[in-house]
């Protein structure tokens, strides 16, 4: 197992890199050191990966075993094993392969038939042979802990896979999304709603303000705090957009008091300090905020990527909010970091579920502490 990223002499702050015969793997420091540390603490945490027929996933499970976390494929054991040792990835013996038609046969196959005959019967042999589906299945039954699907899969059908089989926490109202951002000066923020939720009335923003504030928390074990963003700052304008805005605001504080959040803030005002000194000083997050949550998905979904391309941010996600398992899509065009990366960040969710179960009620105060 690797040691923690500040026991390795010479770690590059950018990442660590695990090295292969074909490809070097980077993954995020601060997310392999967290998962390094709660392991510590207890047992490993058992990933699902769903696409076993993909190189990459291969790879990364590769990786993500040898940094701690338990690889759940979904295949016939022997072709699955073979296939990694002819790409060169060691331990797999310590991978946990699943067959389909046994899990399918067993509690994840009840799960699924008894999800399809709720809401669609005509597609229970579909997906009963469909590894997302079932990866989703050995999650809520407990085979698992978290997965990771969309290798080859478009996000719908992640989504889709996670709203049948797995459904909403009981106290949550929506799905949505969030992005981990990396910033070139190694801070982290959250920006939420980028992929999911194209525009949210104020009740369904203060939902997403508050699961993004909780799923920062649980990957990066740093109290947030949350800015509304908008282009008016303390008033400043006034249009009906950011009068949602303000009412999302005063849900938040009304149903979390002990969450950190203001609004509406323009972007500059929310990290830049200078500017938040001049617009609003009264202001507790202004200046500092580490959750940014956009008004509508157009603004949170140009947002990161302008971070993204322009800035050279890295971002990890679409990351789900909401769901009662954590649940992560990949692009189809992830690398294998990418897949390592959110490997990762679905453990931590799974490793903290105070922080990263949704809640439309009020939040103990605990619930953001810093671990």
């Amino acid at each position: 197992m690797l040691k923690t990223p500040a026991a390795r002499e010479g770690t590059d702050p950018q990442g660590t890199t695990i090295g292969t015969d074909h490809e070097s793997v980077t993954i995020d420091p601060m997310l392999l050191e967290r998962v390094l540390v709660l392991c510590e603490q207890g047992p490993r945490p058992r990933a699902v990966l769903a696409e076993s027929h993909d190189e990459r996933v291969l790879r990364a499970a590769g990786a993500l075993a040898e940094v701690g976390v338990q690889p759940v494929l979904i295949g016939s054991g022997s072709e699955v094993r073979d296939r990694a040792k002819r790409l060169g990835i060691a331990g797999t013996d310590g991978w946990s392969v699943e067959d389909p038609a046994v899990l399918a046969a067993g509690s994840a196959g009840e799960r699924i038939r008894s999800s399809a005959e709720r809401k669609h019967p005509e597609l229970a042999e579909q997906w009963l042979t469909d590894p997302v589906f079932l990866a989703a299945a050995a999650v809520k039954e407990g085979l698992a802990d978290a997965a990771v699907a969309g290798a080859d899969r478009p996000t719908a059908d992640v989504i889709r896979a996670g709203l049948s089989i797995v459904g909403l926490a009981p106290d949550s109202s929506l799905l949505s999304s969030s992005f981990l951002m990396r910033l070139r000066d190694g801070r982290y923020l959250g920006f939420g709603d980028c992929a999911v939720i194209p525009v949210p009335d104020d009740e369904q923003l203060s939902a997403i303000a508050i699961a993004t504030a909780q799923t920062f928390a649980a990957i990066t074990g740093q109290p947030p705090s949350v800015a509304m963003l908008s282009f008016s700052t303390a008033g400043s304008a006034q249009h009906s957009d950011i009068d949602r805005v303000r009412a999302a605001t005063e849900h938040i504080r009304s149903s979390c008091p002990e969450l950190d959040v203001d609004g509406e803030l323009q972007f500059d005002a929310a990290i830049v300090e200078s500017v938040a000194k001049s617009k609003c000083p009264e202001s507790a997050v202004a200046g500092h905020a580490n959750v940014l949550v956009f008004p509508n998905l157009a603004a949170g979904n140009i947002g990161y990527k302008i971070a993204e391309r322009l800035g050279g941010a890295d971002a990890f996600g679409p990351l789900l909010q909401g769901l009662a398992a954590p649940i992560n899509d990949l692009s189809r065009g992830a690398s294998v970091s990418d897949i390592v990366n959110v490997g990762l960040i679905t453990c931590l969710q799974a490793l903290t579920p105070a922080a990263s179960a949704p809640q439309s009620t009020k939040l103990t105060a605990h619930t953001f502490t810093a671990k």
